[in-house]
Parts: structure tokens; C-alpha cells; sequence
């Protein structure tokens, strides 16, 4: 699992399995006796969700849904700058 979160571009790697994207926190784990769980913030400016990541069935899916957060999602914040124009005084 983390040699494929560490193989996505777009993710940076601050501490062993904790997961930076844009400056941001994006995603850190957490074991309990119930399995294996990741929080993840898909969008930058959202939460965290907990999401469990014991089987190799879930580590797909968070996988799937992480690449496509990482090709679908242009930073808000970026995306609200690129469209403000500014107004005379």
C-alpha cells in the first residue's frame, strides 16, 4: 500500500505514511483492533474522512478514488485566484 500511495505524483511523503499533497495534509494512518484505517481529505479544503484499508479489496478502491481526486482536483484556493479579476477604484 505505501509503495503505491509513494508511486503517485502529486502525494509527498513528510513522515513514513503520512502523505502531503499541495502543502496540505492529505492523508495519515491509524491501526486499532478493528483492522487498518487511512485518513483522507480528498478535496484540500474539505475534512478528513476515516476510511478502512485492511483488505486488499479496500486498498484498491481508496487507490482508485485517490487517483482520481489527484486528476480530477485543481486546488480550490489556485482556481479561485485564476478567476478573480479585480475591480476600479
Amino acid at each position: 500500500m505505501l509503495e503505491r500511495l509513494r508511486s503517485l505524483q502529486g502525494l509527498v511523503e513528510k513522515r513514513p505514511g503520512v502523505f502531503y499533497r499541495s502543502s496540505k495534509a492529505f492523508l495519515h494512518f491509524h491501526e486499532d483492533p478493528a483492522g487498518i484505517f487511512v485518513d483522507v481529505r480528498f478535496h484540500l479544503d474539505d475534512g478528513f474522512v476515516r476510511l478502512r484499508v485492511t483488505s486488499d479489496r479496500e486498498q484498491n478502491a481508496l487507490i482508485a478514488k485517490i487517483q482520481r481526486a489527484l486528476r480530477t482536483e485543481a486546488p480550490r484556493s489556485a482556481s479561485l485566484k485564476s478567476t478573480r479579476t479585480s475591480t476600479p477604484k
